[in-house]
């Protein structure tokens, strides 16, 4: 066992110090002791472009092309003058850009404030823990039980009532 150890160790010695080229086609740049790695040839991408080139170019594009449904296309001059009859009957302009620039400037700072507490080692593995952790007890609270999915529906209503003033 012991000489199998030995032997297999000199094999591993020996066959790291013969470099795998003759000593005239080794270009040395700075460290001779290690010999070059050979050209990468990769067969997937040979099989790719070989099976690509088989499909004649007209199917090729066919392939890459989506049509669009009729049901989703929109006019744009109809979005921007549903936008513009939507921000005249506005009453308090001033409010609404003041509301839109802070929700910005807050969407910017929040950004900030999660860079900087990913940046700490131990922090974003913690935070990603209490998320999970909270999501587990609002599936518990809310989606678990008919009951009380019926109550987060209503909730949310309320919710949605008291934001448009439909209360």
């Amino acid at each position: 066992m012991a000489t199998a150890a030995s032997s297999s160790s000199s094999m591993v010695a020996t066959a790291v110090l013969i470099p795998r080229f003759p000593a005239a086609s080794v270009r040395t740049t700075g460290c001779s002791a290690l010999p070059p790695l050979p050209p990468r040839v990769s067969t997937a991408s040979l099989s790719f472009s070989s099976s690509v080139k088989l499909i004649p170019e007209s199917k090729r594009f066919s392939l890459l092309q989506t049509k669009a449904s009729e049901e989703t296309s929109v006019d744009a001059g109809d979005l921007f003058a549903d936008l513009k009859e939507k921000w005249d009957k506005v009453e308090d302009k001033t409010t609404v850009v003041l509301y839109g620039g802070g929700a910005l400037v807050a969407v910017w700072l929040s950004s900030i404030l999660i860079s900087a507490i990913n940046s700490v080692p131990l922090l974003p593995k913690i935070m990603e823990l209490v998320g999970v952790g909270y999501t587990g007890w609002f599936i518990y609270r809310y989606l678990l039980f008919k009951s009380s999915r019926k109550e987060l529906a209503t909730d949310i209503e309320a919710l949605k009532n008291k934001i448009t003033g439909t209360e």
